[in-house]
């Protein structure tokens, strides 16, 4: 099968996330398996926000005025730890629920969780936002934390959830960090995924993350983003030193400046992994995408800071179930449009689309009045 990239995206070309063309091999051959699906993206950062940084930087301020209630649910983990699962407090349309997963240091007030569950609540749908251990308000309780490839534990978020509300329909939208989680468990299990969720979305997934990481551990990047979560991710180790007594030296920690050198001392060894090589090598979730079932939109802009393009899925690196959209613009999770000083809708109303898709893939477009922050 010839290799063709994801089209470039403008908006108002086509309606939001519509489908463009299921690429097939090249010479037609009725036997090929159908290739993954290809969105052309309805989005385009305005004019007063140029470049990625600028669009990744500035989106986080833009949730600030944005108010969700939430309701706190403390769950036991299978090995004795616990989590804290943070559900939207009022809801009318109790047949769906939406579950998303965070970001690296991320939690429930993050900007993308906060703007999406301000739409889910116009529309009244459920909204749950289950934060890793350590990212809810207290420390957990064991050495371990959360990693980028941690696969198991949004598995057993997922069945609890399914079991609790074995009526209701469950979709998954996961951002960044979090979507590498996703992605991967979504192609481990397969098709037994089918049986937990309907559809899922992954958001700026660091898909390859050694890539990932050769972005952010050198240049300006390491100071203005690199700096940024080690700022919470350092202290944390520290925490974890001294209550557990680990043997890792907290100078070291203190002193760490990339997330090769935090990786290499706690997260690795800590989480069952040889090196920061070995972790990134075994748990980036692209390799994952050929197996995915479950029907899986992947948006990664093609100017994240945090992942360079060349590290984007080609069509045959999919499965059929998965909807690729590449927007030229947009950064890392900064999908701002409007009139200064913008909006954060787009990402959650094209998340909202993708779920509300009939089994036919024609989209159920909501209106922009129940979207747009009032």
């Amino acid at each position: 099968m010839a290799s063709r990239r994801p089209s470039d995206s403008r908006e108002g070309d086509v309606p939001n996330g519509q489908v463009v063309q299921n690429v097939q091999s090249m010479n037609q051959d009725p036997s090929a398996r159908p290739s993954c699906v290809v969105a052309k993206s309805s989005y385009r950062a305005p004019w007063w926000l140029p470049g990625g940084h600028l669009q990744t930087i500035y989106a986080r301020s833009l949730a600030r005025n944005l108010s969700v209630p939430y309701r706190r649910e403390r769950w036991r983990t299978p090995d004795e730890d616990f989590i804290d699962i943070d559900w939207l407090a009022s809801t009318a349309d109790q047949s769906r629920i939406v579950v998303l997963f965070h970001g690296l240091e991320g939690c429930s007030r993050s900007h993308y969780a906060i703007s999406l569950m301000d739409v889910l609540a116009r529309c009244g749908w459920m909204g749950v936002v289950p934060h890793f251990r350590g990212c809810g308000d207290e420390a957990n309780c064991l050495p371990r934390s959360y990693h980028a490839g941690d696969s198991q534990e949004i598995d057993w978020i997922l069945r609890r959830l399914k079991d609790e509300n074995p009526a209701r329909k469950i979709f998954v939208i996961a951002i960044s960090l979090g979507a590498n989680m996703l992605l991967k468990w979504l192609g481990e299990c397969g098709a037994a995924a089918q049986k937990i969720v309907e559809r899922a979305v992954g958001v700026s997934a660091p898909l390859d993350l050694q890539a990932a990481a050769r972005q952010l551990d050198f240049g300006f990047k390491r100071i203005l983003y690199t700096r940024y979560f080690l700022q919470t991710m350092r202290p944390k180790v520290l925490a974890k030193i001294s209550a557990h007594g680990l043997a890792i030296e907290a100078r070291a920690v203190r002193s760490c400046s990339t997330f090769r050198a935090i990786d290499d001392l706690y997260t690795a060894p800590v989480h069952g992994f040889k090196s920061a090589d070995d972790y990134w090598t075994n748990t980036s979730s692209k390799p994952w995408l050929k197996t995915i079932r479950v029907p899986t939109l992947v948006i990664n802009a093609r100017n994240d800071p945090f992942l360079p393009e060349r590290a984007l899925p080609d069509v045959e690196e999919v499965s059929d179930a998965v909807t690729l959209e590449f927007p030229d613009t947009g950064g890392h999770v900064g999908f701002v449009t409007g009139k200064f000083p913008g909006r954060l809708d787009w990402l959650p109303k094209r998340a909202v689309d993708f779920f509300a898709a009939d089994p036919h893939g024609v989209n159920i477009s909501l209106t922009e009045e129940r979207l747009v922050p009032g």
